[in-house]
């Protein structure tokens, strides 16, 4: 199958050069020529099937004509090594527990499966590769650790200094190897500047081979769409699969990219709501019509500290530019810092399950906008450990850290100081090599 630009001037492109380059020649995100709708017959027996067998179906209509079936399905089964169990935490709101990974966030599915699609085209051609990635927390330590010992490539995590949990940045600063961590004096937005810069010059792109590892990149954010099937399969179970909406706090934007592009497959979401924080650009868009980038603000819920959502283009792109189309399949609110920890202390209270303080925004979402007859599922995106100072200050309580993320805490911290400039980040680059 072959990829295209959002900014219109790019296509025809190979996925083995969409999944490399990252990011078009014209700046634009590639887009898969067809979306394929999945068989009636699938979603009829989707609840006999297991997660990997589910996900492989997914796959194969996205990359079965450009990688054989046995290292797609070996790519996806290796991916999906962990369970995204459906928790019911009220009735009829669910919590889709993407935490379940080496790296308790949902980008573990996503980074996984592109680290093992990287290698199958690297090994081919046996030329390195380059990772640039920006992170607000979790997309560092999941690529971190997806690439981790990766041959043929080296990962390179942009964080902004002092805006990330303590356990988020032992996750990718602790690792060493084929890992080099950049702790940027600036923004997430800074560091996600510095990564498309990068791409854009010529000189450092004859120099060394780059892609990126963000949600921006095809092999990053279309394997998210496996988990929306496993939900919906989940709820076929309850005999719940009917009227369900999805809520999907939202950053990025990649997350909830990969549930429209299932919704376009077939499957049947009836509406999204994309849950912001203060930094809510969309929410904004969904109101005027206008796409309004504005400097990220700083939350609890940092993750979602995204001022310039990259897939944004996508969205608009898969709508044909119509608001109208984007308003109908999408809703949107936002919720400031003392609002996100009013919901995680009251979910606690009353339902004694624990949110993270992104999952806190998509369970608001769902108490406040559900209607009769409706059945909500929030992305529980990260375990609540991962954020274990916030989440005590709100609850009272303390909260128990997992062994997986323990083991994390116990490394030395390897990092890079950097400035926001693309001056000194192309610097260190050339200089590296």
């Amino acid at each position: 199958m072959n990829y295209y630009s959002t900014n219109g001037k790019v296509s025809g492109v190979s996925l083995r050069q969409a999944v490399i380059k990252g990011l078009a020649d014209d700046k634009g995100l590639f887009m898969p020529d067809v979306i394929k709708r999945l068989p009636q017959a699938f979603f009829d027996t989707i609840d006999t099937l297991s997660f990997q067998e589910m996900a492989y179906t997914v796959a194969d209509a996205f990359f079965g004509e450009d990688v054989e079936a046995d290292a797609l399905k070996r790519i996806v089964y290796e991916t999906l090594n962990f369970d995204v169990p459906l928790v019911k935490v009220s009735n009829p709101i669910y919590s889709l527990e993407l935490f379940h990974g080496p790296t308790l966030a949902f980008k573990d599915v996503g980074a996984r499966f592109m680290s093992r699609l990287l290698a199958y085209f690297v090994n081919r051609e046996g030329d390195d590769v380059n990772v640039l990635v920006a992170t607000s927390g979790d997309t560092g330590s999941a690529v971190a650790n997806g690439f981790l010992g990766v041959e043929g490539v080296h990962v390179y995590v942009l964080y902004p200094k002092g805006l990330v949990s303590p356990i988020q940045e032992c996750q990718f600063t602790t690792l060493g190897q084929n890992i080099t961590a950049l702790e940027v004096d600036g923004t997430f937005d800074d560091c996600q500047a510095l990564v498309k810069k990068a791409f854009m010059d010529k000189p450092l792109n004859a120099k060394m081979k780059l892609t990126s590892a963000n949600s921006i990149n095809v092999a990053r954010f279309l394997p998210q769409a496996f988990y929306y099937f496993y939900a919906y399969a989940q709820l076929k179970k309850l005999g719940r699969a009917d009227n369900v909406v999805v809520c999907v706090p939202s950053g990025n934007f990649g997350n909830i990219t990969a549930g429209l592009f299932g919704k376009r497959m077939g499957l049947p979401i009836k509406r999204f709501i994309a849950a912001n924080n203060r930094n809510d650009i969309f929410l904004h868009y969904l109101r005027t019509g206008n796409y309004v980038p504005r400097p990220s603000v700083a939350t609890i819920a940092n993750a979602m500290d995204v001022g310039d959502p990259s897939n944004f283009a996508r969205v608009l792109d898969l709508y044909n530019g119509s608001h109208e189309a984007i308003c109908a399949d999408i809703s949107g609110c936002s919720y400031d810092d003392n609002q996100i920890a009013e919901s995680l202390k009251r979910c606690f209270e009353e339902t004694g399950y624990l949110l993270d303080p992104h999952g806190a925004c998509g369970y608001r979402a769902l108490c406040e906008g559900l209607t009769a007859g409706e059945t909500g599922v929030f992305l529980e995106t990260a375990h609540p450990a991962k954020f274990k100072e916030t989440v005590e200050k709100i609850i009272g309580t303390e909260v128990a850290v997992p062994a997986k993320l323990q083991a994390f805490m116990q490394g030395e911290k390897q990092s890079v100081p950097m400035a926001k400039t693309f001056e000194a980040f192309k610097s260190y680059l050339m200089a590296d090599k």
